[in-house]
């Protein structure tokens, strides 16, 4: 019997199943939800729902690959695992799937650095060269639009108001559109929920 088999909330059981983690064991804050038959999971459910499957802007493939960094940015390895085989099943590569993982660890870097700099405002540390290597940019798998999309969802979510600037103007140089951005934001936010409630 798996794991989610003994959750006694059917709405959390469901969304369990439609992100395939068989195996979860309840984390403290699922089970103060489930306790009190918490109306914010069937909220939680319809929001996830929504990002992943019923984007406008944003193919089920993207919609899997953008929740797949947040998952790596948070470092919640139960919806890393999810998420990279649901991408794949939905066509994403391997070498799309470690890009993202790459692309991820890159913006990490960058916000922490990007952000010090911001904050600090200091003409010594804006005119050193950052000596960061990201040749990873220059010719992206995920190409070039869809990297820089990830690069500015990572970089919302990790509040680098610098990189986040940069990137959404990047982003819309490479074709992209404000609609796709809105999206993409969107769906890391929600993703982020996600996670704080089964962490």
């Amino acid at each position: 019997m798996s794991a989610i088999a003994t959750i006694q909330n059917e709405t959390l059981r469901n969304l369990l199943q439609e992100l395939n983690i068989p195996l979860y064991e309840p984390s403290a804050n699922v089970l103060a939800l489930v306790s009190v038959e918490a109306r914010f999971i069937k909220d939680l459910k319809i929001n996830v729902g929504n990002v992943l499957n019923n984007s406008q802007y944003l193919n089920r493939k993207e919609s899997l690959l953008l929740a797949l960094a947040v998952a790596v940015n948070e470092r919640y390895t139960i919806l890393q695992e999810s998420f990279s085989g649901l991408a794949k099943e939905a066509g994403a590569s391997d070498a799309e799937i470690a890009e993202i993982i790459a692309c991820t660890a890159l913006m990490s870097t960058n916000n922490i650095f990007y952000r010090f700099r911001h904050f600090i405002q200091k003409d010594f540390y804006n005119n050193q060269p950052a000596g960061i290597k990201m040749s990873i940019m220059a010719n992206p798998v995920l190409g070039k639009e869809f990297f820089e999309l990830v690069s500015l969802v990572i970089s919302s979510v990790n509040g680098c108001e610098m990189c986040v600037s940069s990137h959404e103007k990047s982003v819309l140089q490479h074709g992209s559109t404000e609609s796709r951005v809105f999206e993409g934001v969107k769906l890391a936010a929600i993703i982020k929920g996600l996670i704080t409630v089964l962490s």
